[in-house]
């Protein structure tokens, strides 16, 4: 009789503790799924930017101080100083500048910057706008030297007074 009280008492002991270690593998092969889905979820995501080989740096305006441009009219009084590098595919046509003076692209370059952003409008200046403002300086650029030649626009300095 006490043989038969005592394995009655294991297999319920046993069952128990086979029913825990199955649910802790359970739970851990769907924790590593969940983790594993979630991580190539995040693999699987595009780059925002392709990746190109370096180009040809062109920094815009004075040296140290960038671009300084009366922005809003000639009455309002607001200022922006910005720094600004384009970057350009190489050229085997183009120039290189003679002398201290810009080259005739540099120049172009520079002509169309100043014009776009005395253009825009203050609320074109908001952080959150800050791309959209690059890529209408890439696409006008664009336009002036060849739609195929800038390849990204660096904001280096942003100070508007």
């Amino acid at each position: 009789m006490a043989d038969e009280e005592k394995t009655g008492k294991k297999f319920p002991m046993v069952l128990i503790v086979a029913l825990i270690v199955t649910g802790l593998i359970l739970a851990g092969g769907i924790s590593y799924f969940i983790a594993m889905k979630v991580i190539a979820d995040k693999a699987a995501a595009p780059p925002v930017k392709t990746a190109h080989d370096p180009g040809v740096f062109i920094k815009l305006g004075d040296p140290k101080e960038g671009l300084v441009l009366n922005i809003g009219g000639i009455n309002s009084g607001r200022f922006l100083k910005v720094g600004l590098i384009v970057e350009l595919k190489p050229d085997k046509k183009s120039t290189a500048a003679g002398g201290k003076g810009p080259s005739p692209e540099e120049t172009k370059i520079l002509d169309t910057v100043v014009y776009v952003l005395r253009s825009q409008k203050m609320e074109d200046f908001d952080p959150s706008r800050q791309e959209q403002l690059k890529e209408v300086l890439k696409n006008e650029i664009g336009k002036v030297i060849g739609e195929d030649r800038v390849l990204d626009i660096y904001i280096t300095n942003f100070v508007l007074q």
